[in-house]
């Protein structure tokens, strides 16, 4: 068995819903990542790249059509190099780098390109075929931005609620108060505006032709407690989930480049990290925000290590409130959690968001030192996935 590495991450910054990014195809969005992974390696030719792998939640707009392929062809690579597309929602582009690393491990390719792409300012609305023809009355169209649609009715009504709603249950769950999702949502806040000023992600990302955008457009770095206070809550009257402590709505696209140790002698790059261990665990749909929990704990297992040895973590925000369950379930020290700003801050574009946990890991273990890290992210419809990475750039 081969041994997986990590030899480099880029992402774009990640725009707002109908900000920066929203004229941008996402396929062009992809295209622009793949294209910077190739440029960015001076000995890798796009040819060397056995397989490229993305991420993708939404497929019913401009990306349908494998939009892995379609990155390939617009970023210029040979027609040769193949593509496919993996949907698993959130852990779309952070699954595209689990089976990267498992075809590495296997021998079946030495050089594997991954990573996702979302533009949910561009996901369509859709219109179903009606189970009858020339209807009389009026159709309705769904939106296919985020969440449930198109709900199959045998789906039983309790595990079909909205997100929010669910992470609502699962705050009741675990007494979590409206003042401490506040407080981990302005720490987010604060910590990816510091990164960005002190230059951390300037290496991690790449601009898209065409825009302005220079750094994350969701970051609200003059955002208070009191302001967070403020807010009005959105699933519930009585609730505790706003605006301001749960992930926004984004576009943005994410790329990882896989190889074996040999692969880079042939493109005269060291690798950065190894990649030990993999979770994947599934609970009833509404718990999905606490569902990497497990998912980590059996990545570390695979990995042969325990929380203990663990030195920094990317847990994916998509809500203060199971973000703040997973720490509290992990029994860690919140100070080595998202310590450059998490998605809260920096923004959820679904397909792409385990790309940017797992580059921006590489980096936080390169600029401290520590040995390990755990890349974890929560899905919807009650699933999550992990990844336990060493720091081999020493």
């Amino acid at each position: 068995m081969s041994e997986a590495f990590i030899y480099d991450a880029v992402r774009t910054p990640f725009g707002r819903f109908g900000g920066a990014l929203a004229p941008v195809r996402p396929d062009d969005l992809a295209a622009v990542v793949v294209g910077a992974l190739i440029e960015r390696t001076p000995g890798l030719e796009g040819a060397m790249v056995e397989e490229v792998i993305l991420g993708n939640a939404n497929g019913a707009g401009e990306e349908n059509r494998d939009v892995a392929r379609m990155a390939v062809l617009l970023a210029g690579l040979p027609v040769s190099v193949p593509g496919t597309t993996v949907n698993r929602l959130c852990g779309s582009s952070l699954d595209a780098a689990i089976m990267g690393s498992r075809q590495i491990e296997t021998g079946d390719a030495d050089l594997v390109l991954t990573g996702g792409v979302e533009s949910m300012s561009r996901a369509p609305w859709v219109l179903p075929k009606t189970e009858k023809p020339y209807p009389a009355g009026d159709l309705n169209l769904s939106s296919t931005t985020l969440g449930w649609r198109l709900v199959n009715p045998a789906m039983p009504a309790e595990w079909t609620v909205s997100l929010g709603e669910a992470n609502e249950q699962l705050r009741e769950k675990h007494d979590i108060s409206r003042a401490r999702q506040d407080e981990f949502a302005y720490r987010s806040h604060q910590l990816a505006d510091a990164a960005w000023s002190e230059g951390f992600y300037d290496a991690l990302t790449v601009a898209v032709p065409g825009t302005d955008l220079a750094r994350d457009e969701s970051i609200r770095a003059s955002s208070s407690l009191e302001q967070l206070g403020g807010l009005r809550t959105v699933f519930r009257p009585d609730g505790t989930i706003t605006a301001g402590n749960a992930s926004p709505l984004n576009d943005g696209a994410s790329a990882v480049l896989l190889g074996s140790e040999a692969a880079g002698e042939r493109i005269g790059a060291r690798p950065r990290a190894r990649i030990l261990g993999r979770g994947a665990h599934a609970l009833d749909p509404r718990d999905f925000g606490f569902a990497p929990v497990e998912a980590a704990n059996q990545a570390l297992s695979r990995a042969g290590i325990d929380w203990s040895d663990v030195g920094a973590v990317e847990l994916n925000e998509a809500f203060a409130v199971q973000s703040v369950a997973c720490v509290q379930a992990w029994g860690i020290d919140e100070d080595i959690v998202n310590a450059r700003g998490g998605a809260i801050a920096i923004g959820h574009p679904l397909g792409a968001s385990g790309g940017r946990i797992l580059g921006t890991l590489v980096a936080r273990l390169e600029e401290t030192g520590q040995r390990y890290g755990v890349a974890a992210i929560c899905i919807g419809v009650g699933q999550g996935l992990a990844v336990v990475v060493e720091n081999v750039s020493a």
